[in-house]
């Protein structure tokens, strides 16, 4: 089976990622998508940062309804700070039978000869590259197989959502359902 991994810290996962996973999924070879949360990025600020549980419920409430769609925690017990390419060999080592592409936004590009072990990571592994806000996919000039995917600009964002729950406004629409509830209930965000 080939299966799609979208990294993330999906603080909260929202309508943006589910149409690009969506799109994926229908308009790509990708049998599977895997939403892999990521844990703290010792390079992030904490403040704003759920709890990866919390983060992982929010995904799997959001994707329950659609079998192709699959919630990871794999990336939890991994040391720390967690690489794409240590991820990746552990997964192939724990699903040997299955082949492993990666799903990343143009954004991501530009930095991309910085991951580790990026050339070793190209060699084994599909890149599917989606369009993001302010970033060109035309300037792609790495080694391996990277699928330029015509997927729609998705211009939301989580930072977005996070503020706007602070300011309290009434955001349904955003996210699917389930997440919103859950955030409502928890009262996540409002601080």
């Amino acid at each position: 089976m080939k299966i799609g991994l979208f990294f993330g810290s999906f603080n909260p996962i929202h309508i943006g990622h589910l149409a690009i996973a969506n799109f994926m999924a229908e308009y790509s070879d990708l049998e599977e998508i895997w939403f892999v949360v990521s844990p703290h990025n010792p390079l992030k600020n904490k403040a704003s940062l759920l709890a990866d549980y919390h983060r992982l419920e929010l995904v799997k409430l959001s994707i329950e309804a659609y079998p192709q769609f699959k919630a990871s925690n794999i990336e939890f017990g991994l040391p720390q700070p967690s690489y794409t390419i240590d991820t990746l060999s552990y997964l192939k080592e724990k699903h040997s039978k299955h082949e492993f592409a990666l799903i990343v936004g143009s954004d991501n590009l530009k930095s991309f000869t910085r991951w580790k072990n990026y050339e070793l990571l190209l060699q084994n592994h599909e890149l599917y590259v989606y369009p993001r806000p302010g970033f060109k996919d035309e300037e792609v000039n790495l080694p391996g197989t990277v699928h330029i995917v015509p997927a729609p600009l998705m211009e939301v964002s989580s930072s977005f959502i996070r503020q706007a729950i602070k300011e309290k406004k009434e955001i349904p629409f955003f996210l699917p359902s389930p997440a919103y509830q859950y955030i409502k209930e928890m009262h996540f965000y409002e601080k």
